[in-house]
């Protein structure tokens, strides 16, 4: 066990309340539950997020070591909750970078997201290489699928949920800028592909459809002179444009893209291809006078320097419609409420979906305010659970009901919700169906679980 003490007062602004880390790694059993627990709901949920190790400050909310946290849930119980650290080789101590400049994809902190594939849990980061962990979070090791993976991977791969591949990319800071991988349904790498871009760009995530691949090249930019002093490589560039870039699946590397109004978009929601043959994207997205304001208070500092009275520094439910037909470009807002983390069950990934969950964290006075949102598109209504100025809701995951012919919204939405203060936290089980009413369950964490970024639900498949 890593053992050791830290205190938030010691804490660089952005790693306190609940960002502060926690110190240790513990394992708890029968938690307490308020409501009634489904007992469809047996599974695991694990999430992922940053973690420094006592002592070490990230000097920033991205760059702590990965740790996951996991809910054990059985038969309308609550079984377990435990913690790890992701044992990378950053975590070993090994730097990132060899002495040759080259980067050791094994040494980064797999902080971002953790998904199931092929028999495998894999933890990511998009620095470098996956890593496979065990159901109770135990490291495995990098995995580099037998040597063929050799570029980055992203924390936002895509599986089809029709053919089971896993679609990938990586991008870096020196050529090739931009990769697009394929991982067959049994777990093999099957396509590497270098998609041509000019420059190195942030790429958090892409789309897929059940034809296409959907690539975000947008302006925020690699700084070498950032990266040099320590500080997030990445800032945004007026004069570089923004575009997206449609990959048919079954001809790799060859991209068009499509101009479109300059913005920043860290998670896509989803896309699919209509009936017109056009491809449809919709994510959470930074207007240009709002980017400086959110990577300001990702740095610590939540006025930011640009910001204005037009600015709120959140992203919104946007929709951009590419027609390879004519190349014309549409864009609309689907909502004007501030946003974050979208998410849809995995069963429409690539295709049409009437529901987009999410989460919010201010309210229309920037107030604190926390609430799980579901954006209907056909009726476009959002429904909120609000949770309130002290509490604070982590990605909500949609986990299905077992019904055959369930509706898209038969089933639960989970999250995990921390008070500001990092004190405490609880595994929220919302009915997706009407996620405005009052919680299915709630499930008492042993300990406060820092605000992180991703996670998934893990049904039992024959695992203990």
């Amino acid at each position: 066990m890593l053992v050791g003490m830290t205190t938030s007062d010691r804490l660089p602004a952005p790693l306190q309340g609940h960002f502060a880390p926690v110190p240790d790694e513990i394992t708890a059993h029968d938690l307490p539950v308020i409501g009634a627990l489904p007992p469809e709901l047996t599974g695991r949920y694990l999430r992922n997020g940053p973690n420094p190790l006592p002592g070490q400050h990230s000097g920033h909310w991205f760059a702590g070591h990965g740790m996951l946290h996991g809910i054990r849930l059985r038969d309308g119980r609550a079984e377990w909750y435990r913690n790890r650290w992701v044992r990378t080789g950053l975590l070993a101590g090994r730097p990132h970078f060899t002495l040759d400049g080259a980067p050791d994809l094994a040494a980064v902190p797999a902080n971002t997201h953790v998904v199931p594939h092929a028999g495998r849990i894999l933890a990511l980061v998009e620095a470098g290489l996956p890593h496979e962990v065990t159901p109770e979070l135990e490291t495995v090791g990098a995995l580099d699928f037998g040597g063929r993976l050799r570029t980055a991977m992203t924390a936002h791969p895509k599986i089809d949920p029709v053919t089971g591949d896993l679609h990938s990319f990586g991008y870096g800071f020196v050529p090739p800028y931009l990769t697009y991988h394929r991982v067959s349904a049994a777990g093999e790498l099957v396509t590497t592909t270098e998609v041509a871009v000019p420059a190195p760009t942030m790429m958090h995530d892409f789309a897929i459809t059940d034809r296409h691949a959907v690539f975000l090249e947008l302006p925020m930019m690699f700084r070498m002179e950032d990266a040099s002093a320590g500080a997030m490589p990445y800032r945004w560039d007026d004069d570089h444009g923004a575009r997206l870039g449609v990959m048919a699946l079954d001809r790799p590397g060859e991209v068009r893209w499509f101009e479109i109004a300059p913005c920043f978009v860290f998670h896509v929601g989803n896309a699919h291809t209509d009936d017109r043959g056009r491809i449809v994207v919709d994510g959470a997205r930074y207007a240009p006078a709002d980017v400086a304001v959110m990577w300001s208070s990702l740095d610590g500092d939540p006025a930011g320097p640009a910001a204005s009275a037009a600015a709120s520094g959140k992203a919104t439910l946007h929709r951009w419609t590419l027609d390879p037909a004519t190349g014309a470009v549409s864009e609309n807002a689907l909502s004007e409420v501030g946003l974050e983390f979208p998410t849809v069950d995995d069963a429409v990934v690539g295709r049409s979906n009437r529901y987009t969950y999410a989460v919010a964290d201010a309210g229309p006075s920037a107030a604190p305010y926390a609430a799980v949102l579901r954006h209907d598109r056909l009726r476009d209504e959002m429904a909120a659970h609000e949770l309130g100025s002290d509490v604070v809701a982590g990605e909500a995951v949609f986990v299905p009901s077992a019904a055959a012919d369930r509706a898209e919204d038969d089933g639960w939405l989970l999250s995990i919700t921390t008070t500001r203060d990092g004190r405490a936290s609880e595994l929220l089980v919302l009915d997706a169906r009407d996620p405005a009413t009052d919680p299915v369950a709630r499930v008492t964490l042993p300990r406060g679980v820092p605000t992180g970024f991703h996670g998934s639900w893990l049904p039992d498949r024959g695992q203990g």
